[in-house]
């Protein structure tokens, strides 16, 4: 290799190298972006039924909003969120003001007059997809790619990229929220299994989560041959030498069915979670463990990969919290009475989901204050237990913020009586583009990692100018949407 490449592969290496993040508050405005560009698009379909049916202009509308608004959050207003926040409520407050659409309060779900006709139209199942969940996975899924972009790019500050050892940042907390996620949607069968009030035996659950997380481990030695490969700038005390985060991914589904064994001596997810949280951090801090996976030399297959190895405990309580999430969330009914109405239901979830955040909140506050706490340092590295509380009050956060901004624009989804028209006032509900991206999100994030690597591996990220740059991230952008929503529109669901 010429000594031109091996610098310039250097020169990207120290890019992301010994960086030290930003603050928590400015992750939060820039992150608030996506809510507040959806309550725009929210307004736009509740009043004006903007995207029903969705023509060329909704898809434009809703990609600017749903998408670009994110990559102009995290790229040229990444110093000015609150500026960007207000030129997408300045419309929103205008679109809100003009009278509303006639066809709208026509279009709006018929309820089945009988039972009759509720049983023709289908039951409505156990578990309902709610529109705010698909809202924020898919906001979550959309930042996401378009950092990992984004961060070989000047124009994408320093501070949003991902810390060396100690400190917040943007991509940080977006690697915690995948692992969080999952989690959410990892409740789905353990809801079930309960409603039909059976259990499934260990081996079997082993067997069902190998099946889940074969994909995946062959997802990370694919990664981990091509980036041998290819050569590709690789940032080592991340994962380590051979670890990656398929890996981590992959890993996760057959400790959870162990653990799932826990939960007969510990009723709660979230209590296990913060069980594991503290004993890991005790480890950390009473034990050699915390300068192993910081300082010692990388001499054997353990040592080369100690960040992956140890920073999974971490991932894994990020997981469990997440499981914990999804277990209030998911269900139809938050009350299990019968003749509980809709708006008692919809006010308990959202007060649920309030008191959650306010506890993960006040535990991340107490263990990372220096006046009144523990005093303890947020790393991703190691996944430890601030981490894991950042992680889970973050994510608790954005869950109820497109939980309220659902509940103000969109309450008719839950006087739905039939399979029909729940999903009729599910699609109306949610934005098309966000729900492409939360239907196929592995499969498109695995296409954004290969995008990335060509586009590394074609175009000089570090010495374009920031024209060229947006050109390339809002074309990549727009490629990513355009699969995602082609995926959708043909129903096809790819599962990995």
């Amino acid at each position: 290799m010429s000594s031109n490449a091996t610098s310039y592969k250097q020169r990207k290496e120290d890019f992301v190298s010994g960086l030290s993040g930003g603050s928590v508050t400015e992750i939060n405005y820039v992150t608030a972006i996506g809510p507040i560009a959806f309550v725009l698009w929210s307004i736009l379909q509740s009043r004006q039924s903007f995207f029903k049916p969705y023509k060329p202009l909704s898809f434009v509308i809703d990609f600017l909003l749903n998408v670009v608004a994110i990559l102009l959050a995290i790229t040229l207003y990444a110093d000015k969120p609150l500026l960007l926040s207000g030129l997408l409520l300045v419309p929103a407050m205008f679109v809100y003001a003009l009278p509303p659409n006639p066809a709208v309060s026509r279009k709006k779900p018929k309820l089945p007059p009988n039972a009759q006709a509720q049983k023709s139209s289908g039951a409505l199942s156990l578990l309902s997809t709610k529109p705010f969940l698909t809202t924020y996975r898919g906001l979550m899924m959309v930042i996401t790619c378009l950092a990992i972009l984004a961060v070989d790019f000047r124009i994408f500050p320093r501070r949003f990229a991902k810390v060396e050892t100690w400190g917040t940042s943007l991509m940080d907390v977006g690697v915690g929220s995948f692992v969080f996620s999952a989690g959410i949607v990892a409740a789905r069968p353990v809801l079930r299994e309960r409603a039909e009030g059976k259990a499934t035996p260990l081996l079997q659950r082993l067997r069902y989560a190998m099946r889940h997380s074969f994909p995946l481990l062959v997802l990370g030695v694919i990664r981990l041959i091509s980036v041998k490969g290819l050569d590709y700038a690789e940032h080592v005390t991340e994962y380590g030498v051979h670890w990656n985060f398929f890996f981590t991914l992959g890993f996760l589904p057959p400790f959870v069915a162990l653990f799932q064994s826990a939960l007969q001596i510990i009723p709660s997810y979230a209590a296990l979670a913060i069980l594991l949280g503290v004993i890991y951090q005790a480890v950390l801090e009473t034990t050699s463990l915390k300068a192993f996976v910081l300082i010692a030399p990388r001499t054997d297959i353990i040592s080369m990969n100690k960040e992956g190895i140890c920073s999974f405990v971490g991932y894994l309580a990020i997981f469990l919290a997440g499981q914990d999430t999804g277990m209030y969330v998911l269900p139809r009914s938050i009350v299990p009475r019968s003749g509980t109405s809709n708006s008692t239901q919809r006010t308990t979830l959202l007060l649920r989901m309030a008191v959650w955040t306010s506890i993960w909140t006040i535990l991340y506050f107490f263990t990372t204050s220096y006046n009144y706490g523990a005093g303890l340092d947020v790393s991703r590295r190691l996944a430890n237990l601030p981490y894991i509380l950042w992680t889970a009050a973050f994510n608790s956060s954005q869950l109820l913020a497109s939980c309220a901004i659902e509940s103000i624009f969109f309450p008719s989804f839950y006087n739905a009586t039939d399979a029909k028209t729940e999903q009729e006032a599910y699609e109306t509900a949610t934005s098309r583009v966000l729900r492409a991206f939360n239907r196929n999100g592995l499969a498109i994030f695995l296409v954004a990692n290969l995008l990335t690597g060509l586009v590394n591996v074609t175009v000089p990220t570090l010495d374009v100018g920031p024209s060229v740059t947006m050109a390339i991230l809002v074309g990549y952008a727009a490629v990513l949407t355009a699969l995602a929503v082609t995926l959708d529109a043909w129903n096809i669901s790819i599962k990995l």
